[in-house]
């Protein structure tokens, strides 16, 4: 071997073995330097990529990337996509459009790497650029860059163009259906993402992993139960591997679907669990009201020595609000700063004034607002602050507070609404009027609710006084059916938070058809006797609805599961699980 060849082969050995570690990095280009080694563009592009990878500076990396005498397209698409995945974006769009600048035409693997960048910085219009470079120089129908736009478009928010690229592909992979699937999840649209699931079971394409990660997610979104029991039992039957995410993601499933008990089996099987498993456990239960159960799965997870972070945090003492476990709650956030030193976000603080606020301790939560925030005080806190003033008939104080609330945020129907219950829990009609004059002349109008039961693989979506549904007329006269046996058992309608310019008789009416209870109607219609009932409301339940649904588990004999905006409600035999600590919150 001649001595050129054998000082370029010790040069690539020593990059190899010095491996993405700047120090070793830089003795080893100092010994290229010497060696007269710092011309060669494959031993600069192997160390320009392993720069990358080492977390460098954008300056080494740049000094290293101009000391190339001559760039091809080869050192270029190289380093864009070492440096998309050293998390670089903006450096790779730079190196991106500076190999177009030298008149190179770009590869597949530039483009798909160039796209990445723009979809981990969220840049639509660059991300428009690219896909436009890519149709110029024949990639439209590449598959990797079709997939990799796909993606880009879903995490920038354009699903209507993610899903015309995703509808031109003539052939798709697992890889572009998880994209499209993850896209429309990500964004809030799970019917979107499931209905992508069954396409995808049509076309006979094999899920992996990341399929079942976004489509329980989805699941989770929806309350779709029987869904995400079916998805488990194929991950069972296939002997897919439960690994921390795809774990994860079934805790959470069956938590928000309702079936804690289950989230915890698979829990308990997980052999490794990281920060992010411990805290959807804790989380889950918290959700349930399960707050002593939430506080010692938090215990165990301390002594197994995962570090909590602040998310695990929000979920303990979101969990201990929940179940009115103050002294738990108290520790938690003295721990969070003095054991792992984490300083408390504004999610902390509204569980800390909810907390509070639910338990009565009024004086204590308004003490908290004003030593323990410093600088502005969130609306979210005033919110929780209005809701426990509510519940406690603490008139003067919830004024107070309102006005704080609504000059923080002065277009938020919900802030209304809930100084209206306020009003009209005190009886003060006059002030109810004047807040809904005051919602009129701003335009407001409060969210409207709906709620969702499946039954048969299929959901159906009540509205208050829904007359869609095709057999509305049949609910309808169960709904009086009902009625008429809550009443004997000592069922009287709660009105107060109706409007009051309705007589007494048309108040009864408006709160018997509202959403909740239409779609247990349904539920009570369509399934056999002594099958669980799960429905899923977008908002939160309100004080009627909550006493209706105790008579109706008793009548029924029926366990009726109603997920709200903020908790689950498990009735079962006359009673709630949440203990009604829910009325804090009314809207």
């Amino acid at each position: 071997m001649d001595p050129i060849s054998r000082a370029y082969s010790l040069a690539h050995r020593s990059l190899v073995r010095a491996g993405p570690h700047l120090k070793h990095l830089y003795q080893v280009h100092a010994h290229m330097v010497v060696t007269g080694q710092y011309r060669s563009t494959t031993l600069l592009t192997k160390l320009l990529t392993l720069s990358c990878m080492a977390g460098c500076n954008s300056a080494y990396t740049h000094q290293l990337f101009v000391s190339v005498p001559c760039k091809d397209a080869f050192l270029y698409t190289t380093v864009i996509r070492a440096m998309t995945k050293s998390n670089l974006p903006e450096d790779a769009l730079h190196s991106y459009s500076l190999m177009l600048g030298s008149g190179l035409a770009p590869s597949s693997f530039t483009l798909t790497a160039s796209i990445k960048a723009c979809a981990d910085l969220a840049m639509l219009f660059a991300g428009r650029a690219v896909h436009s470079h890519a149709v110029t120089w024949g990639f439209r129908s590449d598959r990797f860059v079709q997939a990799a736009l796909v993606a880009m478009y879903g995490k920038c928010g354009d699903l209507i163009t993610a899903r015309q690229v995703f509808d031109e592909m003539p052939e798709k992979s697992v890889i572009a259906w998880n994209t499209m699937i993850a896209g429309y999840e990500q964004n809030g649209l799970a019917a979107e993402a499931v209905v992508i699931y069954d396409n995808m079971e049509q076309a006979k394409v094999e899920p992996d992993p990341a399929t079942m990660v976004s489509v329980l997610s989805a699941c989770s979104q929806l309350g779709a139960l029987d869904l995400g029991e079916r998805l488990h039992d194929l991950i069972l039957k296939k002997g897919i591997a439960i690994s921390l995410t795809l774990g994860t993601a079934l805790i959470d499933m069956y938590a928000r679907c309702g079936r804690v008990d289950k989230a915890r089996a698979v829990f308990d099987k997980m052999q490794q669990k990281n920060v992010v498993a411990w805290t959807a456990m804790i989380a889950g239960y918290g959700m349930h009201g399960f707050g002593l159960e939430a506080v010692q799965v938090f215990s165990e997870m301390r002594i197994s020595e995962t570090k909590p972070n602040d998310v695990t945090f929000i979920a303990v003492l979101s969990a201990c609000a929940h179940a009115g476990l103050v002294s738990h709650g108290l520790d938690a956030f003295k721990c969070m700063q003095k054991d792992y030193y984490l300083k408390p976000r504004a999610e902390h603080q509204v569980c800390m004034v909810d907390m509070l606020g639910r338990a009565g301790h009024l004086e204590e939560a308004v003490q908290f607002i004003n030593t323990d925030i410093q600088g502005e005080v969130p609306a979210a806190v005033w919110t929780a602050m209005l809701g426990a003033c509510k519940m406690h008939n603490k008139l003067e104080l919830g004024e107070e507070v309102a006005e704080h609330l609504l000059q923080a945020e002065p277009n938020n129907s919900g802030h209304y609404v809930l100084l209206s219950n306020l009003y009209a829990a005190a009886g003060r009609t006059d002030k109810v009027e004047i807040v809904r004059s005051m919602m009129k002349s701003r335009g407001l109008k409060k969210q409207p609710g709906y709620s969702l039961i499946e039954i048969g693989n299929q959901a159906h979506v009540f509205c208050m006084g829904d007359k869609i549904h095709p057999e509305t007329m049949e609910i309808h006269a169960e709904m009086e059916v009902l009625m008429w046996k809550l009443r004997e058992v000592g069922y009287i309608p709660e009105t107060d938070s109706v409007l009051h310019e309705l007589e007494e008789e048309e108040r009864e009416v408006a709160v018997k058809f509202h959403s909740e209870k239409l779609a247990v109607v349904y539920g009570l219609m369509k399934t056999s006797h002594g099958k669980p009932i799960r429905i899923l409301k977008n908002l939160r339940m309100c004080s009627d609805c909550h006493t209706a649904m105790k008579f109706v588990s008793v009548i029924s004999e029926r366990e009726i599961t109603i997920r709200d905006k903020h908790r689950f409600h498990h009735f079962k035999q006359g009673l709630c699980s949440c203990r009604d600590y829910w009325r804090v919150l009314s809207v």
